[in-house]
């Protein structure tokens, strides 16, 4: 079994515009979540990027397209194409859609069971 190694870095870190990334080496999963103020924050797209991790293995979507996926959607962000979507995987091109879904599920209802108001939150991470 693969280990999980996560750290939280700053934002400017990335290896492309996100506030949560995850890749797999040999014998780990990585992922890297932006340092934000709340640490309920950072457990939360902790928690996102893993169960979207785990269903993405599961269903055998190779990691290194939704890479490609995610660096294309931020271009296109950058030259104004996406207006209100927000995150690539709510893009309907996206090939972990399904996935990134189910995992926002999780995690809002996370956050409920945290105490963390959902809109501040997301205020926090769109700000990054």
């Amino acid at each position: 079994m693969k280990s999980i190694n996560y750290k939280t870095i700053p934002n400017s870190e990335h290896r492309y515009p996100t506030v949560g990334d995850y890749w797999e080496t040999a014998d780990s999963v990585e992922v890297r979540v932006s340092s934000m103020s709340d640490v309920r924050f950072e457990q939360l797209v902790l928690i996102h990027e893993l169960v979207e991790i785990f269903l993405m293995q599961h269903r055998k979507i190779v990691l290194d397209e939704s890479d490609k996926f995610d660096i294309l959607f931020e271009k296109e962000r950058e030259e104004g194409k996406h207006g209100v979507i927000d995150e690539p995987g709510d893009d309907p091109r996206c090939p972990y859609g399904r996935e990134h879904r189910f995992a926002e599920n999780i995690e809002r209802m996370l956050a409920h069971e945290l105490g963390v108001d959902w809109n501040e939150y997301t205020k926090t991470v769109m700000e990054l």
